[in-house]
């Protein structure tokens, strides 16, 4: 078993490193500018929920948003996940433009540094948890193609043409450790990635007319810290370990502070004329070392819930986006909020004769602003909906199928409006014979 696991996790791993190079083919203006659409950091699970995750823990799930949650992390989980989305473009007297986007999003191995099963065996209780994961996804995503017209009055028709690719992705380690009901726990990361904007600009009627391309190309690359700390507080709980019903709240905040990065950077902005062989170079520059300030964040929830029965939550995040630096790309960004509430809804875990009953039905919304207003603040908000399929595989051990859908818009209507509706598969498999001591009369 132990070998299958690591085979999957190892070619998935591969497969997820070679896809997030390969960023999705998507139309999103807006990733112009800073370091592009931040993606979303959750898992399928938490999507569901619109993504709550500052006291979001389970026993079978990650959340590695908040790394104190894996403090409660009771068995060995593999999670991967790919989304789909459908996004319509709204530009004002331009019309609009459907475009389908989409990629593996995330791929995380978490497990206890003790198994359970030998606290059950030696039929002692354990006060202290260790768990530990690793995790691969992207942070941010860039990519977008607009051609806009300006008329010069008795002169001539300029055309513009704007294109971006590239984005950021982040290697994540993270450790949980839980005492009783207060867990605490950090995750040390490793951002890069690299940023392709371009701009053609050409005459649509002078023909001899020079035709000038600049191109900007950023590397990024950073060592990132983030903590978080959980607090379960019990208002109901019959015996010492919780059984279905047994009533808590759970306390969570996560977040960190400003962190610094460094960035290469290259320039090219040239004329091109079809009539001439060579090239009219502006400018040119190579290797140009540069550095920059992340923002500080925070985040801050609780959930309250209905052991196996029922959980709601809301999440409140913050985000000093105006202390952003970027020494290769200039820009002036906005602070941010998100606020988002949520909850997951078990009819009977415990039915035999009804898989519908134990089914996990999730629903959520959120609001919040974007970093890159300007003029005119970008807003965002929306609903989700998600279930969990539970899989029983062998020996009993229980593995899920989690779909999220998020319906929701984005942007300004001064500007480009964005109306999306994104589905998220997730797969978590789980295994509870890591580290187990098998023992022989």
């Amino acid at each position: 078993m132990h070998n299958f696991w690591s085979s999957v996790f190892c070619g998935f791993f591969l497969l997820l490193a070679g896809q997030l190079i390969a960023q999705p083919k998507d139309n999103s203006p807006y990733s112009r500018l800073g370091l592009g659409d931040p993606v979303p950091q959750a898992y399928s699970a938490n999507l569901g929920m619109a993504g709550l995750s500052a006291a979001f823990n389970n026993p079978y799930h990650l959340n590695l948003r908040n790394p104190a949650s894996l403090g409660f992390l009771q068995t060995t989980s593999f999670e991967a996940g790919l989304y789909a989305k459908y996004a319509s473009l709204d530009g004002g007297n331009d019309g609009s433009a459907g475009v389908w986007s989409g990629n593996l999003q995330y791929l995380a191995l978490g497990f206890p540094m003790s198994n359970p099963i030998n606290q059950a065996l030696e039929r002692k209780k354990k006060t202290f948890n260790w768990s530990m994961a690793i995790a691969l996804q992207p942070y941010t995503s860039v990519g977008y193609d607009i051609q806009t017209t300006d008329v010069v009055p008795a002169f001539d028709t300029t055309i513009n043409i704007f294109e971006g690719t590239g984005g950021s992705s982040r290697l994540v380690w993270a450790n949980g450790f839980r005492y009783k009901e207060l867990s605490l726990g950090f995750s040390a990361g490793y951002l890069f990635g690299k940023i392709t904007n371009s701009r053609r600009v050409f005459f649509q009627d002078l023909g001899i007319a020079y035709q000038d391309d600049f191109e900007d190309e950023i590397s990024i690359r950073a060592w990132t810290l983030d903590l978080g700390a959980q607090y379960r507080l019990w208002l109901k709980k019959a015996e010492e370990t919780p059984t279905r019903g047994d009533k808590s709240i759970t306390f969570g905040i996560f977040g960190n502070l400003a962190q610094s990065f460094k960035t290469n950077s290259s320039k090219l902005y040239v004329g091109v004329n079809g009539s001439y062989p060579d090239l009219d170079t502006l400018v040119i520059e190579n290797d140009v070392e540069g550095s920059g300030v992340l923002p500080s964040t925070i985040n801050f929830g609780l959930m309250y819930e209905s052991f196996q029965k029922l959980k709601l939550g809301v999440d409140v995040n913050l985000e000093n986006w105006s202390a952003y630096e970027n020494d290769a790309k200039p820009e002036v960004l906005s602070n941010t909020y998100r606020i988002a509430i949520g909850g997951e809804y078990i009819p009977d875990i415990t039915s035999y004769n009804s898989y519908a009953k134990k089914m996990r039905y999730r629903f959520g919304g959120f609001y919040g602003t974007d970093a890159r207003s300007f003029n005119s603040t970008l807003t965002s908000y929306g609903v989700t909906l998600g279930v969990g399929l539970p899989v029983i595989l062998q020996r009993g051990q229980t593995s899920f199928v989690n779909l999220a859908l998020e319906a929701g818009q984005f942007g300004s209507a001064e500007f480009i409006r964005e109306t999306y509706v994104k589905m998220t598969l997730g797969f978590t498999l789980n295994d509870n014979s890591w580290f187990y001591k098998r023992k022989f009369d």
